[in-house]
């Protein structure tokens, strides 16, 4: 009786693992819909944060991104990202120049706000190995949970990410990052999202919190909004 007690347990162990949603197929959806692969024009924005806008505009393609920092509404900031599995190279474009700069920019707040460099880029997005975590709801939708861990010797705040990811359009929906110490350092909401192609939704409006990863208690919120493409459908997800 105790083997086949035991038989059924593996049997039905396997089974749920079986049924387990692919967390790699699941990122990478969420990938497109975060790098904006079908979209040529980019996105135009502003980060707020207590009264002040600050214009941001991205272009996304894969694993190269540029964006520009409009903070003084003069000369922009240019950066210019190239992403791989396991590294992570930043450049800044002066005067039609590309410059490296040290990887401590990345954890640098972009122009007094709660967002970084590094939660521009979303990164962590390109962390290897994802993990399927449970399926959960976030603001009344259905989403998808992964666990990401950030590869050995790679820069950044984050040790773990958490992404819920939406189960029927594969946006992301909220993220949370933690330190080495397992506090909770960062959390991104999104609070609606738009549709920019056929089969692809991004984020229209996003809110970002830092956290004392001592208490988790929120310290302070920027906001992200972004514009619809002039190909984006009229109506987004609330």
């Amino acid at each position: 009786m105790k083997f086949a007690a035991l038989a059924i347990a593996l049997v039905s162990n396997i089974a749920v693992h079986a049924e387990a949603p692919d967390a790699r197929a699941i990122l990478e959806g969420a990938r497109m819909a975060a790098s904006l692969t079908q979209l040529d024009e980019g996105l135009s924005g502003n980060l707020k944060k207590d009264g002040k806008a600050v214009p941001v505009t991205l272009f996304l393609k894969g694993k190269d991104i540029q964006f520009q920092i409009d903070e003084n509404k003069t000369a922009p900031q240019i950066f210019h990202l190239r992403l791989n599995d396991n590294s992570f190279d930043l450049f800044e474009i002066i005067e039609g120049k590309t410059v490296r700069f040290p990887d401590a920019k990345l954890v640098q707040s972009i122009a007094g706000t709660d967002v970084t460099y590094e939660d521009l880029a979303l990164r962590f997005f390109y962390w290897p190995n994802p993990k399927f975590e449970a399926e959960e709801n976030v603001n009344g939708e259905a989403c998808y949970k992964l666990r990401l861990d950030k590869p050995k010797d790679s820069a950044g705040r984050y040790s773990a990410v958490y992404i819920w990811v939406h189960k029927k359009y594969g946006a992301f929906m909220r993220i949370q990052g933690f330190d080495k110490n397992g506090g909770l350092v960062k959390e991104f909401l999104v609070q609606d999202v738009m549709q920019v192609s056929d089969k692809v939704w991004t984020l229209q409006k996003m809110q970002v919190a830092t956290h004392d990863p001592a208490n988790g208690r929120r310290k302070s919120i920027t906001n992200l909004l972004f514009e619809k493409p002039k190909r984006a459908a009229p109506k987004g997800l609330r």
